[in-house]
């Protein structure tokens, strides 16, 4: 799957985030190494610890679904690019080698890919 592809999966989710509050919402699609893609929105919650950002919803999905190998995730806001929160960041160290890929931009042709070393040099696993 081109990231373009993976991109465009993440645009789509915008629309289904749950964001009466901060009115932020942000779209992801997951794409683990067999090629599948697991795609997820924020959700948020009045009880705003209980909120769920559109990474994780992604990654609970896959991993719930017996996936636990990834090659790459898209994250779009309705502000345009997006980057995954610091929990966010840690939650997917727990799941993705260093080289793992992390793909936001404004639009399809100003895509920007870091690896997950880049977004969390410092990140932990046991």
């Amino acid at each position: 799957m081109m990231y373009k592809d993976l991109y465009g999966a993440a645009c789509e989710m915008v629309e289904r985030a749950y964001a009466p509050f901060s009115k932020f919402k942000v779209g992801a699609a997951l794409l683990s190494k067999d090629g599948q893609v697991f795609t997820g929105c924020n959700v948020e919650n009045s009880s705003f610890g209980a909120t769920i950002c559109a990474e994780r919803t992604a990654f609970v999905k896959a991993i719930s679904e017996g996936t636990t190998e990834f090659e790459a995730i898209a994250i779009v806001s309705s502000d345009g690019e997006s980057w995954p929160c610091g929990i966010c960041r840690q939650f997917m160290k727990e799941f993705c080698d260093d080289d793992f890929k992390i793909i936001t931009g404004n639009d399809e042709d100003s895509l920007k890919v870091y690896t997950m070393e880049e977004m969390l040099p410092e990140g932990f696993r046991f």
